[in-house]
């Protein structure tokens, strides 16, 4: 019997085994990058206090140092029109390259750093330069990994295939805290002194590493296909501002969810391990550590979901649940309770907040054409996260002045989830729209057809 020949891949479509390996050096890369950038915030809340802010005030120490995190956040809206505008214009893959070396450098800077004992002043002022490279680079990165697996992935596999792409953040976030504990684990004078330094000198293994793999990735076809017809916009950033405008506003409401991420990871450990509390470092950042395993595995399931039945339903439910379990978790680490705070952390941020962190690569994705993607989705983000980074900082503020008023840091978390719920409520259903559709004025219609023939 002969074997029918394969039938031609569609115009624009990927190669076979490039959207397998798209979304591997998304998850590789976006591991890296974001192990260099949680470092940072395990860091700022355990040990920059001592090493580069006045230790005669310790709760003046800890809100600066929580300050210099959010300073990152503030840099990245910059860094999301400059990184956006090329992409579009130049390719993913340029961008891709360009943040994992940038991060690495500037992180690789941080370890050489002299602290306040040595330059004084000098030295915050030199962190916080750092600090903002780190934001500009991270403002392109999560952009460019993502619009390269959505244009490489299947059309009814995006959701799946993009969620790579926060699946290596949060392996970036395990992978930092990992090398954290042993580094925590060691004797205040030798923490103080250089042990601080050891993972922010790895991120040139970051850097090298990240570098080999993204340099061998294909250009998507829809970003080839898209310039080979003279279709790549002049200046991409007119094009989002006129077409695509009401996408944006909705990914920046979005983009707010961030906090749950930024409370869970940085405030809500300095809040445990202060006098208050006096849970060990090490106690806490197992939690972390056990709750990004859990997210793991729950970002692609959930991501696979959305597939199935839409990514509004599944997005929501991360949203809306992540209001509801910082309350538990922050009442679990007020409590004192170790076992309690280790299976409330891994409900909220595990489990729940992976049902957000999982969807929205795609459902924001999805929003724009392949003319402005990652300019639309870098500049939603960014202005987004940006408050997300800062958000650490007011709950710093608002836990008043023995940082223990955790009942108002989960209310003002909670408020932070309720713009990403109207944005979701407001936004069209994508997952049904064809690639080569996405963003255009009809994908409404388009969907809605797939739907009744499906």
């Amino acid at each position: 019997m002969s074997v029918p020949a394969p039938s031609p891949a569609p115009r624009g479509a990927a190669p076979p085994g490039q959207p397998r390996k798209a979304a591997t050096a998304a998850w590789i890369g976006s591991a890296l990058e974001y192990y260099d950038f949680f470092i940072y915030g395990s860091a700022a809340a355990l040990i920059f206090p001592d090493v580069f802010f006045d230790e005669s005030d310790p709760a003046t120490a800890t809100l600066l140092s929580l300050a210099t995190f959010g300073v990152a956040y503030a840099a990245r809206p910059v860094g999301a029109f400059f990184l956006g505008h090329v992409g579009d214009r130049a390719g993913r893959k340029k961008i891709m390259v360009f943040t994992l070396v940038l991060m690495g450098v500037s992180t690789f800077l941080i370890g050489c750093l002299p602290t306040r004992d040595q330059v004084g002043t000098l030295a915050p002022v030199l962190l916080v330069l750092c600090r903002i490279l780190q934001g500009i680079s991270a403002a392109g990165e999560q952009a460019s990994a993502n619009s390269m697996t959505l244009e490489h992935a299947p059309p009814h596999k995006r959701g799946f295939f993009t969620s790579f792409t926060l699946s290596g953040t949060q392996g970036g976030q395990l992978i930092a805290t990992l090398v954290f504990l042993p580094v925590a684990a060691l004797p205040e004078d030798q923490l103080l002194a250089w042990g601080w330094r050891l993972p922010f000198w790895l991120s040139v293994v970051v850097a090298v590493v990240g570098y080999v793999i993204r340099r061998k990735l294909d250009e998507t076809p829809a970003f080839e296909q898209q310039a080979a017809t003279g279709g790549v916009a002049k200046m991409p950033l007119a094009v989002l501002a006129r077409d695509h405008w009401a996408d944006v506003l909705r990914v920046v409401a979005g983009a707010l969810v961030a906090s749950v991420s930024t409370i869970f990871t940085v405030w809500a450990l300095a809040y445990a391990t202060s006098d208050s509390v006096g849970m060990s470092r090490t106690a806490m950042l197992w939690v972390g550590a056990l709750a990004n395993v859990v997210a793991l595995g729950a970002i692609p399931l959930w991501a696979m979901l959305s597939d199935r039945i839409g990514r509004r339903p599944v997005y929501l439910v991360g949203a809306a649940g992540s209001a509801v379990t910082m309350f538990l978790y922050l009442w679990a680490i007020s409590t004192g309770s170790y076992a309690l705070t280790f299976l409330l952390g891994i409900v909220a941020f595990g489990v729940v907040y992976s049902a957000a962190n999982g969807v929205w690569p795609a459902f924001y994705g999805e929003m724009f054409s392949t003319r402005v993607r990652l300019s639309g989705v870098a500049i939603g983000t960014q202005i987004g996260f940006a408050v997300a980074g800062f958000a650490v900082t007011f709950a710093a503020q608002i836990a008043g002045p023995d940082g223990d008023d955790w009942f108002a840091v989960a209310l003002f978390t909670a408020a932070l989830c309720v713009p990403p719920v109207v944005a979701a409520l407001s936004a069209r259903e994508t997952h049904r729209v064809p690639t080569e559709q996405l963003g255009g004025p009809d994908d409404l219609e388009s969907a809605r057809a797939e739907t009744v023939t499906a």
